[in-house]
């Protein structure tokens, strides 16, 4: 996979490259602020970019904003957020469009088997949230909304669902059967009034009406 990495740590940028070459990826560019990276995609337009939140200048939101700015201008490039913080109205926006985004939380790049997957599962289009982040976006809808319909575990699965997880991976993490999931998915879906389509397409916008909620 073809992959630009925009972190101002040196030191941070250099162990990320170093890891995702060891993987078989291929490292285009390596930059440490917004600007270079709006400038490298614009040239190279690589599979998967990781970027994290807060970049040179002013140290706020440089980083996300640029992610946004990608999602807009290159639908096709896949966005990896890292940040040592949750940036709940950024984040929301993320989600705006097709898949193939993420938002990990930067204690999660020393789970490395944990981070790869999750590349893994961006650049081929999916998604993958950090728990902590699903958390905060997820769990405070107001009582009236359509996510108040959900049962307790209905929620569980579509915060699984957030995070990028499979029928079959959902299975395992719940100990539940299969069919149980996919239950559970079905109903997820009548009760927010998704419309018939594909079952991506209707994971996506559940999604969406969740984190709308938050």
């Amino acid at each position: 996979m073809l992959i630009t990495i925009a972190e101002d740590s040196a030191l941070l940028r250099e162990g990320i490259a170093q890891l995702l070459v060891a993987e078989g990826h291929e490292i285009v560019d390596a930059v440490g602020s917004a600007g270079e990276l709006i400038d490298a995609v614009s040239e190279r337009q690589p599979q998967l970019v990781i970027v994290d939140v807060r970049m040179p200048p002013d140290f706020i939101d440089e980083g996300i904003r640029a992610a946004l700015t990608i999602r807009s201008a290159w639908p096709q490039v896949a966005v990896m957020v890292l940040s040592q913080y949750v940036e709940r109205r950024h984040a929301t926006e993320l989600l705006t469009g097709a898949g193939g985004v993420g938002y990990l939380l930067k204690d999660r790049v020393s789970d490395i088997a944990a981070f790869l997957d999750a590349i893994e599962r961006v650049g081929g289009g999916g998604t993958a949230f950090d728990q902590e982040v699903i958390r905060q976006l997820l769990l405070a809808g107001p009582v009236d909304s359509p996510i108040s319909r959900l049962t307790d575990r209905e929620r569980e699965v579509l915060t699984l669902m957030a995070q990028g997880h499979s029928n079959d991976s959902m299975r395992q993490e719940l100990f539940v059967t299969q069919s149980a999931v996919e239950k559970h998915i079905n109903s997820i879906f009548t009760k927010l009034d998704l419309p018939h389509g594909t079952t991506y397409n209707r994971r996506v916008l559940a999604i969406l009406e969740f984190l709308r909620d938050s």
